[in-house]
């Protein structure tokens, strides 16, 4: 074999260590996590089983099952580990009764977690590591960029990227909740039901803000970031069928497949944005559409009244359901934003509203909602607020007024693309009117 061949085969094997661990990982981490109680610990003996498999398989070849070859090397690391935990418990009690009930209760242990390793309910041990990833006792930051790193495989560059955050910010963060994981005891477990419904709540939220990041971008040159909503939906659909009765994480996956159906015609030629009523609805993504269809469907039959994320999704629907933008059931879809606004008010479901409200019943009856929003501390930077007044000024005839309220938002945008958008919106205030 040439120098050349050599390269070629070594690179051909990095990347399919690659793609095994982006599929494989989390499952290989859950495991061994379930054995040594510590997702730092288990993220730290997977990759040495990954370092393991780069220095053997460029030698012997890519085995023929890779995922269980690296599953094993990380679970021998791990029972190692075990071992000498429990010989040096051994060698620090040598007399008294209290040192000898520590070292049954290490022996305890230690068969425990060899059952753990012969025992593969990997679908267990993924719900375990997503409910201790986004664990309510990290910060936001901490619980996503944990969950993109043990659930979804991705390196701490890909993190950054996503976020447009410094390596070194991401690396901390992980750094940080690992060892804040780790002294807050936080068990390796399935919450029990009295408090599933908030911790759910909480894995729920990461998974959603991973997709929004990725379907409007908050900074940065794209409009999108197509990644971050395919990872969103990965993990989202996992949950679903880990925790299948939960109809919030139905209603999650639907409103995701729903709006990411859409990703194709959310941008021109250039990469510029493209607003919903101005899409191309032959560029939407009919499997998606059915898929999130199907799994609203499935979040109703649940029973009981529609969560926040089941409502978002009811509403997404009825435009996935429009196929042109005139056929939308705007009267509908206010209606499910009164329900959501009742269910869970905050300023944003108001904006949102107020929307809906001015395409079913004019543009006065929305601005009426967004002037009443004016003095709302948490939208003063909210870039939607005016871009939304402009909208509706502008369709009353009150072009000057648009004028300003777009160019204020173009201020407050960190997106290029968006404030591109924004801008030329205020140039066209400046039009005669057609």
């Amino acid at each position: 074999m040439s120098h050349g061949e050599g390269r070629a085969d070594t690179a051909a094997i990095h990347r399919t260590i690659e793609a095994v661990w982006r599929i494989e990982s989390a499952k290989i981490i859950a495991t061994v996590a379930r054995m040594v109680r510590d997702v730092g610990l288990a993220e730290e003996l997977a990759q040495d089983a990954l370092v393991s498999a780069l220095e053997q398989w460029s030698e012997s070849g890519v085995p023929d099952n890779p995922a269980a070859w690296l599953t094993a090397v990380a679970k021998r690391r791990a029972l190692d580990r075990l071992r000498h935990l429990q010989l040096a418990e051994h060698k620090a009690g040598e007399i008294g009764r209290e040192i000898d009930a520590q070292h049954e209760m290490a022996q305890d242990d230690f068969a425990e977690a060899v059952d753990a390793a012969l025992d593969d309910d990997i679908g267990d041990d993924l719900l375990r590591l997503v409910f201790t990833a986004c664990h309510p006792v990290l910060s936001t930051e901490a619980r996503v960029a944990l969950t993109l790193r043990v659930m979804g495989g991705l390196t701490t560059d890909e993190i950054a990227r996503a976020f447009l955050v410094p390596e070194a910010t991401v690396a901390q963060r992980i750094v940080r909740a690992k060892r804040t994981l780790a002294e807050a005891r936080v068990p390796f477990e399935v919450p029990r039901r009295h408090e599933l419904e908030a911790r759910l709540a909480s894995v729920l939220e990461v998974i959603y803000l991973v997709f929004n990041e990725g379907y409007s971008a908050t900074a940065g040159d794209d409009w999108m970031r197509p990644t971050l909503c395919e990872e969103a939906l990965r993990l989202g659909r996992i949950v679903a069928e880990l925790v299948p009765k939960e109809s919030e994480v139905h209603g999650l996956v639907a409103l995701m497949e729903i709006q990411a159906s859409r990703t194709a015609a959310r941008m021109g030629p250039s990469g510029e944005p493209v607003l919903l009523l101005e899409q191309n609805r032959a560029r939407w993504d009919q499997m998606l559409i059915r898929r999130g269809l199907a799994a609203l469907s499935r979040a109703e039959s649940l029973g009981g009244a529609l969560g926040p994320y089941a409502l978002q999704a009811a509403i997404a629907a009825c435009h996935g359901r429009a196929r042109t933008a005139d056929e939308t059931d705007w009267g509908r879809i206010a209606a499910l934003y009164d329900a959501l606004a009742e269910l869970t008010p905050s300023p944003i479901v108001e904006l949102n509203r107020a929307v809906a409200l001015s395409m079913a019943f004019g543009p006065a009856a929305g601005l009426e909602v967004v002037d009443a929003l004016l003095d709302e501390p948490s939208l003063k930077s909210y870039h939607l607020l005016p871009t939304v007044r402009g909208d509706l000024l502008f369709k009353l005839g009150r072009r000057d007024e648009a004028r300003r309220e777009f160019d204020r938002a173009a201020t407050l945008t960190r997106n290029t693309r968006e404030r591109a958008l924004l801008l030329a919106r205020a140039r066209a205030c400046t039009q005669p009117a057609s």
